[in-house]
């Protein structure tokens, strides 16, 4: 591409996808680069039992609902065909098979290289890869020494392989419990957390959580939804509750470290265990910013609600806790993206022209 657009969007899943759809609706002239060969984001990557966990109802992006709303959770193959669809629906300007290495800026021009070889240019650019594609695993003493099966929760996909195993599962959060839960069906399996789960419960009043979310502005109040958004409380599904009460999956504090056969827990007790699941979180993956001078000492974007403070024309969609509470889930990054692409607008002073 030899001409200047006014922005290129890396990353072709929900959050792209949403800042297409504003792009679009303000006219102005853009590109979504995707790595993948489909508009899916990391959705197809997730285990097979994976469901929203939010309603139907509240969970679509702009100008479109997800088909059915209503109380139900969509699955995860619901999610990537609805995602599919948003992007024909709106004929949304895609690049697919174009991964970003790396991100220049020139004469207040960006340029954005692809390990394909392409070049692109543009005005202004919106990194919408979200928060989900970089997997932490922590460093733990004896790691190396572990003769077992270590994986990230994000390369898990279903309980069958782990049958009649003893399975630790090391995390608090919303796929950490639920991950485990279905393995406690199948294997012999343990929560290891640093503190206990706290549960929120699914529904209150005869209302799902997310209706109070929604009109108690929580879901959309920056200050709030940023710190709750940090937080690891776990929706109640399907009768967790009372099954961590039981013990099925059992609960224990963290361990310590590991050794040959399994794990050494705080206590000095060893315990033998087959494989170990870290639903531990990612990281975000912008290194391709890096020459920028967009990110702190961790690899985190310098920015404020989604734009950049070091780099004009540089903003984000799709950050945990970005704006909101919502912030980098489906029903959030409408409001993230819409944010983003009305500072574009208003800060995009020569307008597009072929």
């Amino acid at each position: 591409m030899n001409h200047v657009l006014d922005v290129l969007v890396i990353g072709g899943g929900q959050s792209g996808l949403a800042s297409g759809y504003h792009l679009k609706q303000r006219g102005l002239s853009f590109l979504i680069l995707e790595a993948s060969g489909e508009a899916a984001g990391s959705w197809p990557n997730y285990y097979d039992s994976l469901k929203l966990f939010s309603p139907a109802k509240y969970s679509s992006l702009p100008g479109l609902s997800i088909p059915s709303p209503g109380d139900r959770y969509p699955n995860r193959d619901e999610v990537v065909q609805y995602l599919k669809n948003y992007a024909s629906h709106f004929q949304l300007p895609i690049a697919f098979h174009q991964r970003v290495e790396q991100v220049s800026k020139e004469s207040g021009v960006f340029q954005v290289r692809t390990t394909s070889g392409e070049t692109y240019t543009a005005r202004n650019v919106i990194c919408a890869t979200g928060s989900f594609n970089k997997p932490y695993i922590p460093s733990i003493p004896g790691q190396e020494d572990f003769k077992g099966t270590i994986i990230h929760s994000a390369v898990y996909k279903t309980p069958d392989a782990f049958r009649d195993q003893s399975v630790i599962v090391v995390g608090r959060g919303n796929s950490a419990v639920q991950i485990a839960m279905e393995l406690a069906d199948k294997a012999h399996t343990t929560l290891a957390v640093r503190e206990q789960v706290s549960l929120v419960p699914q529904r209150f009043l005869g209302k799902d959580i997310h209706f109070w979310f929604i009109i108690t502005g929580i879901d959309s109040h920056w200050r709030i939804g940023k710190s709750l958004a940090n937080a690891s409380s776990v929706m109640d599904l399907d009768g967790y509750k009372q099954r961590l009460k039981d013990g099925n999956p059992k609960q224990k504090i963290m361990f310590t470290s590991f050794y040959e056969d399994g794990v050494i827990w705080p206590d000095g007790s060893k315990e033998k265990v087959d494989s170990v699941i870290f639903a531990t979180g990612f990281h975000s993956n912008l290194s391709f910013i890096k020459d920028l001078g967009g990110l702190d000492a961790k690899g985190d974007p310098l920015q404020d609600r989604g734009v950049s403070t070091v780099v004009l024309g540089l903003y984000f969609v799709g950050l945990s806790g970005q704006r909101s509470f919502a912030s980098a889930t489906l029903r959030g990054v409408g409001s993230d993206a819409k944010y983003a692409v009305k500072h574009i607008q208003k800060n995009t002073i020569v307008p597009y022209a072929e």
